[in-house]
């Protein structure tokens, strides 16, 4: 006797083992019976396709369930994404400062590296040493470059993701349209001898506000991160998928025109971040004697509540707060964090003083103003996120299954 036929998965056909993947991951069906009812394939078609599963060894069997007959019987396994099978490595490039780090394939940083590297050095120089930070990590952690399944990789720039380069960056001289992906994947290739693997490249505001909008409220349907440091950019997540654009250009606050005398890095009169980043406070420091030459200059000096460095950055989350008015009343989000080297007390009280004066009150009644909370890491666990997602979405685990001859 054949089974009923499954229902429709994301590809039009009945759910592949791409989909059984997907719905375990994600909690929504985690028992064999739960993934009957819930693709109505037949028991043999599940049993089959979850084989696949365990055999490329992306799940494994947890504890026993809830009995789910009310006449008793044997708890059902539970099945669960085993996520030892492999890692992600992921970086984070600032201007003058780079993080990178080993994760699990459920976002737990294994090891993780920090240290200067300039990014106005251009690719040839900085991408060669990232390959070397990942091939010094992966001694650390103990697991062999063969355990890398992708690359994740945050840039302080517009990046087109379908290609992922970076478009017309301001604070990446030599990088506009390098080939960054191959790059990186021939420096880790360099550094390992692994084969070549996935590499995705992303703003890095896009990908805080993936990692901390994952993290953190995760049921929140339209999230808006705001990254102040020595620019200014936001990330914004709507019903659980960073919004991009149509060429990865959406979010680029810091260069909305205010009206200012101030010439900014992108060659343009009067951006915000000309006037409102942690780069432009440095500078007004800078200019009346206080030491200052970045935002994490003027992180330090709000962190040791220097009077001046606060007062500057009260009067820049003003400005900040003007423009997001605006960014509220459009978007109309749950939450809108603030992250960043300037995202202290004094700068979110500026924020808060103009954008609840200037949004409309229907606007900000159910919206969270907020800081981060998983700071300098934001970028790297949602680099390490955005990998996972592409590589075990529905379509691409069943190219992977196929490729293992599975």
């Amino acid at each position: 006797m054949t089974g009923r036929p499954g229902r429709a998965g994301k590809s039009g056909g009945p759910a592949g083992a791409g989909e059984l993947l997907e719905l375990v991951r994600s909690g929504r069906a985690v028992t064999r019976g739960a993934l009957q009812q819930a693709t109505g394939l037949s028991r043999a078609t599940v049993g089959q396709r979850l084989d696949r599963l365990f055999r490329a060894g992306w799940l494994r069997e947890g504890a026993g369930g809830p009995v789910d007959s009310p006449l008793g019987g044997r708890p059902s396994i539970t099945l669960e994404f085993d996520d030892s099978h492999a890692v992600v490595l992921a970086a984070d490039l600032d201007t003058r400062h780079a993080r990178a780090a080993v994760l699990s394939l459920t976002g737990e940083i294994l090891a993780e590296h920090s240290g200067t590297l300039v990014i106005g050095d251009g690719p040839e120089v900085v991408l060669p040493e990232l390959g070397r930070w990942f091939g010094e990590l992966l001694e650390k952690t103990g697991n062999p470059a063969a355990d890398v399944c992708g690359i994740g990789l945050a840039v302080p720039g517009p990046v087109d993701t379908r290609t992922g380069r970076v478009v017309q960056p301001p604070m990446m001289p030599g990088w506009d349209g390098y080939d960054i992906t191959g790059r990186l994947c021939r420096a880790f290739t360099e550094h390992t001898g692994a084969p070549a693997v996935p590499v995705l490249v992303d703003n890095d505001a896009n990908l805080m506000a993936y990692g901390e909008q994952r993290a953190g409220h995760p049921d929140c349907a339209a999230f808006v991160l705001v990254k102040v440091s020595t620019g200014i950019g936001a990330g914004v997540v709507v019903d659980g998928s960073v919004y991009r654009g149509i060429d990865g250009g959406a979010g680029d606050i810091g260069h909305i025109r205010v009206g200012a005398d101030a010439l900014c890095r992108c060659g343009a009169q009067g951006c915000l971040a000309a006037v409102a980043s942690g780069g432009a406070v440095a500078r007004r420091l800078a200019e009346s004697g206080v030491p200052a030459a970045s935002g994490a200059d003027v992180r330090d000096l709000l962190a040791a509540g220097h009077p001046q460095a606060a007062a500057l950055a009260r009067e820049a989350g003003r400005r900040v707060g003007d423009v997001l008015a605006t960014v509220v009343t459009l978007l109309n989000p749950g939450v809108l964090m603030i992250a960043g080297d300037l995202a202290g007390t004094p700068f979110l009280t500026g924020v808060r003083e103009i954008l609840y004066q200037r949004a409309l009150p229907r606007s900000t009644a159910h919206l969270d103003v907020v800081t981060s909370r998983l700071g300098e890491r934001a970028a790297l666990i949602g680099a390490g996120a955005l990998v996972v997602e592409h590589l075990y979405a529905p379509e691409r685990a069943e190219e992977r299954l196929r490729a293992l001859g599975l």
